[in-house]
C-alpha cells in the first residue's frame, strides 16, 4: 500500500471560496459543477505558483483524471476565487 503525502496548505487555502465568471463559464462547456469543482479542492494532489503572478495551480482528480484548478487569493478580502478548471493536456 502506498501512502500519499501529506500536502502543506497555505492558510488562504481555507478562505471562502468565490468562483470568476470565467470558471463558471468554462463549468458547463467542461462538464463539472461547482460541487464536483468543491469536491476536487476536498484533496488536493499538489500546489505550485501558476505563471500569473499571485495564483497557485492545484492538481487534483475527478472522474478518474487529472484535473488543473486555477486560484487566486485575494489577501484584501480573505477570498480564494477560482479563476478555472481544466484536464491539463
Amino acid at each position: 500500500m502506498t501512502r500519499r503525502r501529506r500536502l502543506h496548505l497555505p492558510d488562504w487555502w481555507f478562505w471562502d471560496i468565490v468562483l470568476s465568471p470565467h470558471v463558471e463559464q468554462r463549468m458547463e462547456e467542461r462538464g463539472f459543477t461547482e460541487v464536483d469543482l468543491r469536491a476536487m479542492l476536498q484533496a488536493p494532489l499538489g500546489l505550485e505558483p501558476s505563471v500569473h503572478d499571485g495564483r497557485f495551480v492545484v492538481r487534483c482528480g475527478h472522474r478518474d483524471r487529472s484535473w488543473a484548478v486555477v486560484v487566486e487569493p485575494w489577501e484584501s478580502e480573505h477570498l480564494l476565487v477560482i479563476v478555472t478548471a481544466y484536464q491539463p493536456g
